[in-house]
């Protein structure tokens, strides 16, 4: 994979599927059919580019050939594949609110009173939503926030920034009980 690109991870090969070089794809595009129609995606394998073929869904993955991929051995190989394509290669989101996660990763982070809290270092997903993190650039330490429009209401990428509001505890404002 070339580092020096703004590489986006669109899924990761899993088991073959089958005898004849077919593998399952966990993909991570809004369409997980689109994964096929980005043309040859790189891979975290030095050297390695994978094109796809014969793409059908199957339950919540992607079943897939590889070109050149021929028998379960060579697909079994390539299980945990991370598969990438160049960020220049995606179309341009189409609403203003749209925007690809890779996109806001090194943004500046600022409080909705206008003081800088840091940078985007990551958008994780853990199974309960996008989380967002922002990474303090003195003390080095993190911060989790949901993702969501309460949250991060703004995100200007033309002056590269987005806005945190952040949550009030769930426990603050509450009585004790007597």
């Amino acid at each position: 994979m070339n580092t020096t690109s703004k590489a986006i991870f669109v899924g990761q090969i899993g088991a073959a599927h089958g005898i004849k070089g077919a593998v399952r794809i966990a993909t991570h595009t809004q369409d997980p059919m689109a994964i096929g129609s980005y043309g040859p995606l790189q891979t975290d394998r030095p050297g390695l580019v994978v094109t796809l073929s014969k793409l059908r869904q199957h339950k919540n993955v992607v079943v897939a050939h590889i070109n050149g991929i021929n028998d379960r051995t060579a697909a079994e190989n390539l299980n945990g594949v991370s598969l990438f394509i160049d960020r220049d290669k995606l179309p341009a989101p189409e609403d203003d609110d749209d925007f690809y996660h890779a996109d806001l990763l090194g943004l500046e982070a600022r409080l909705d009173t206008g003081v800088v809290i840091g940078t985007v270092s990551a958008l994780p997903n853990f199974g309960a939503g996008d989380l967002i993190e922002i990474r303090d650039p003195q003390s080095g330490d993190t911060y989790l926030y949901p993702f969501t429009k309460a949250v991060v209401p703004t995100v200007n990428l033309a002056e590269g920034y987005l806005t945190i509001v952040v949550p009030l505890d769930a426990e603050e404002g509450e009585e004790e009980p007597d």
